[in-house]
């Protein structure tokens, strides 16, 4: 997608993807201190959005996938 911005005190456009990652609550720190630190830019934009209702199978899925081992 094209995504139009203010930045740096200029006007910008550039292309960005958007992307969906799912995780437990308790999980989201260390997600976000990964994408932090592994992302190229200073600010990237991270932002966790609560899943308020799901279907049981696929939140099954979502949380078994991320247990520790």
């Amino acid at each position: 997608m094209t995504s139009v911005f203010w930045h740096l005190e200029e006007f910008g456009t550039g292309e960005e993807w958007q992307l969906l990652l799912k995780t437990t609550a308790d999980r989201y720190p260390e997600l976000e201190a990964y994408l932090l630190e592994a992302h190229p830019w200073d600010n990237p934009e991270v932002c966790a959005v609560p899943i308020t209702a799901g279907a049981d199978r696929c939140l099954t899925w979502i949380r078994k996938s991320v247990a520790r081992p």
